[in-house]
């Protein structure tokens, strides 16, 4: 009668469903498959007393399979010789016949020696027989019946102890919230199992009691060990040896395969010393029993998991699965240091560096030069934090990325040649430890202007290709007319424009003149173009607004 309500519902729903695409709802409407399934089959098992990796559990779980699939297949001829089979039915119609005649051989296969209910072993053929017979004189509404579901939380949701096809993943388990937090989930099948299979009330309480305390049923009093295997769960107890063995999981699936018309969505858990070859062999004899999909999970392989055996933070073992937390690596209390004086625009302070044996950076210092000033608090309170970070194993180039070039006042020149310009205090502190402890690249990509990048850029404006300089920036200078007050950066940009002799050997962009000189038909620099506010470049004319041919900032004209 359940299977009955549930497929006369999903029937329904199909055709009031919105699809996301047309070509989705047209195969909808011309196939209406649906996916009844059920949830719970390791708690049934388990109540029954019948071991999830057993023959007799196997052949139970098939049976109510059989049960399910078969019955929504007569059900679904039943509504066909009201309402007319699925568009598509017609051209398929032998296909589909032979594959429930298929179903039906599977369920005469079961068996029934296994299974003490007699009633339900003739359930799992009649439904058949029905589905095969209705399905010759009707059709059949629906291309696809049942498929199974991990159904995951909902399943907690329902009441259930176990997901899907799943057995229990432990008697305790924690499942990890995603707002935070942990919840403790109980199995309370146990009892249940435990009366059944004849233990007195007291014996119920102590073994109870005792799972509740330990985790796991491996040495509860009063219990026998021939009884353990009821028990087994997908995962080992933090402090058990047991569990099911993999192929348990494939031997489950390939016993309920031939009753389902779609797939089965199951995880297939293995130990975490798993092999290689363990593992191809799990797929190998998934294939030989005809599973159609698989998912394999191997113990602690993932960073984090929804559930676990373990409530611990920190520590794992072989079924620990919750991460755990960051260390803080503290700095030994005597340390070297780096200190650098800084001024922009007239506010000067201090930067201290703590750094590890390594000469990797673990704590950071900012001293304003107005103590008590409220700009001076909050500086030391954010390096304090940044420090925490860094013992923490925040990186440092994260840091750099979010803080550089933040823009707020106290902002304008500084005297640092590598970093001419600065947007704040917060973005001069985190490019000058990127100058520190950063790659070249990365100081590139942040407009810091080293020994070495100034002599890409002086090439690059003084027509020579940036692969062949490898003198200091100095040596590029010294045959470049001079120019009156003029630094070594100055000299080097102010030559853009100018007319230079054309050194022999190297390909350059642009025209010789008159005078055989050549003339530089590159991006021109003027005297009053201002500095570029991201990287401290002088910037070049481009229209009515500047760009930086550095970094590509641009003055932020439209």
């Amino acid at each position: 009668h359940t299977v009955d309500v549930m497929i006369t519902a999903q029937e329904i729903i199909v055709g009031h469903s919105g699809y996301p695409t047309p070509k989705i709802e047209a195969n909808a409407h011309a196939m209406r498959q649906l996916g009844l399934g059920y949830a719970n089959l390791g708690a049934l098992l388990m109540t029954l007393g019948l071991p999830y990796d057993s023959d007799a559990g196997r052949a139970y779980a098939a049976a109510v399979t059989s049960v399910m699939t078969g019955r929504a297949y007569a059900r679904s001829a039943n509504i066909a010789a009201r309402v007319g089979p699925f568009a598509a039915y017609a051209e398929n119609r032998e296909p589909m016949l032979r594959v429930i005649a298929k179903h039906r051989a599977a369920a005469y296969d079961i068996e029934r020696a296994l299974l003490e209910d007699e009633g339900l072993a003739q359930a799992a053929t009649a439904a058949w027989d029905e589905a095969l017979e209705q399905g010759e004189q009707h059709g059949y509404r629906n291309a696809q019946a049942t498929v199974l579901a991990p159904t995951g939380t909902i399943a907690f949701m329902m009441d259930c102890d176990t997901t899907g096809v799943e057995p229990d993943i432990a008697l305790i388990k924690y499942k990890k919230l995603v707002g935070g937090g942990m919840l403790r989930i109980v199995n309370h099948t146990v009892p249940v199992a435990l009366r059944r299979l004849g233990y007195t009330e007291d014996e119920v309480q102590a073994i109870v009691a005792y799972i509740d305390e330990e985790g796991t049923i491996e040495g509860a009093p009063a219990i026998k060990d021939a009884d353990l295997p009821v028990f087994d769960c997908a995962f080992r107890a933090e402090k058990g040896v047991r569990s099911i063995d993999p192929m348990g999981h494939v031997k489950m699936m390939g016993a309920i395969q031939p009753f389902i018309s779609g797939a089965i969505s199951k995880t297939v858990n293995v130990p975490a010393e798993a092999t290689v070859d363990e593992i191809f062999d799990t797929y190998v004899e998934s294939w030989k029993h005809g599973v159609k999909a698989i998912a394999i999970y191997r113990d602690g392989s993932k960073a984090v998991q929804p559930l676990s055996t373990s409530n611990k933070q920190q520590g794992t073992s072989n079924t620990e699965t919750v991460v755990a937390g960051p260390v803080r690596k503290r700095l030994p209390d005597t340390r070297p240091s780096l200190t650098h004086k800084f001024s922009i625009e007239g506010h000067e302070g201090y930067i201290n560096v703590g750094l590890y044996e390594d000469g990797s950076p673990g704590e950071l210092f900012v001293t304003m030069s107005k103590e008590g000033s409220t700009l001076s608090g909050l500086m030391d309170a954010f390096a304090t934090s940044i420090s925490v970070g860094l013992q923490y194993g925040m990186p440092l180039r994260d840091y750099v990325r979010k803080f550089s070039h933040m823009r707020f006042e106290p902002m304008g020149m500084t005297e640092n040649r590598e970093i001419p310009m600065a947007q704040s205090i917060v973005d001069y502190i985190f490019r000058w430890l990127a100058s520190q402890f950063m790659s070249e690249e990365e100081k590139s990509e942040l407009g810091i202007l080293t020994e070495g990048e100034r002599a890409r850029l002086a090439a690059q404006y003084s027509g020579v290709q940036p692969e062949l300089v490898t003198a200091p920036v100095q040596s590029l200078t010294e045959t470049m007319p001079p120019i009156a007050g003029g630094s070594v950066e100055a000299d080097a940009l102010a030559v853009v424009g100018r007319d230079l002799p054309r050194p022999e050997g190297h390909g350059m962009s642009g025209a010789t003149n008159g005078s055989g000189s050549y003339e530089y038909k590159g991006p021109r620099v003027q005297t009053d173009a201002p500095a570029c506010a991201s990287c401290g470049w002088i910037m070049s004319r481009s229209g009515t607004c500047y760009r930086c041919e550095n970094c590509g900032s641009t003055s932020g004209c439209s």
